[in-house]
């Protein structure tokens, strides 16, 4: 009875997940021994980047953590983490430069971005409810539940979705303004473009394994209304 086939799709998701975030995490500590030839910190980079474009209303904070940084649109705070405020590395330059992409995609009032900012509150609802209400629905047989359960953890993979085209955006942005104001030559960016393809990845493999985990909630589902 405790025997679940479906349980192959939640072993591919976490193989899937663990290999990019390893691949993420190589990659960037490759780059991360890399200097950047200008000597600039990536909070100055990122303070210049900002300025150079015209944005004056985004305060750069430090946070805590390793590749914890991250843009606040709402607070209009673009926080670089402590490994790498300091750093000097290409990787750390190009991470902040990428955060700097979604400063500037707020900037231009860019609609995806102003779209998932508006769904975030139904997705935090939505993501405590699903998982309950699928279960819940399968013990009791209760199928209909399940199913509501099923449409609420779809509203987690839309917003990932939607999270996909904003930070490949982001990234496409941070090479053109390191490249256009002249603060990497094209030997750094390669390596930028590494870091920030690596990290992208790790949006796509979260995707891929939300997709993984709605398919196996839809068979449990159906296997159930089979067995009724």
């Amino acid at each position: 009875m405790f025997y679940d086939p479906t349980y192959f799709l939640v072993i591919i998701a976490i193989v899937l997940t663990s290999a990019v975030q390893m691949y993420m995490t190589s990659t960037f500590s490759k780059y991360e021994n890399v200097m950047s030839k200008s000597g600039l910190t990536a909070s100055k980079a990122a303070s210049m980047i900002l300025s150079s474009s015209g944005i004056d209303n985004v305060r750069i904070g430090r946070v805590a953590g390793n590749l914890t940084d991250h843009y606040a649109p709402l607070k209009k705070e673009l926080n670089l983490s402590d490994t790498t405020y300091d750093s000097r590395s290409i990787a750390s330059i190009g991470v902040a430069a990428h955060e700097c992409g979604h400063a500037l995609q707020d900037n231009r009032k860019m609609f995806l971005l102003n779209l998932q900012m508006s769904i975030v509150p139904v997705v935090n609802f939505a993501s405590k409810l699903s998982i309950p209400m699928i279960f819940i629905g399968i013990i009791l047989g209760m199928l209909n539940l399940a199913n509501i359960g099923i449409y609420l953890f779809g509203a987690t993979l839309v917003y990932q979705l939607l999270t996909l085209p904003i930070e490949f955006d982001a990234s496409n942005s941070a090479i053109k303004v390191l490249r256009s104001y002249n603060m990497m030559d094209e030997s750094e960016l390669y390596g930028v473009k590494k870091v920030l393809t690596a990290a992208a990845l790790t949006y796509v493999a979260a995707a891929a394994s939300t997709i993984l985990q709605l398919l196996r909630f839809v068979i449990l589902v159906n296997g159930s209304r089979r067995n009724d």
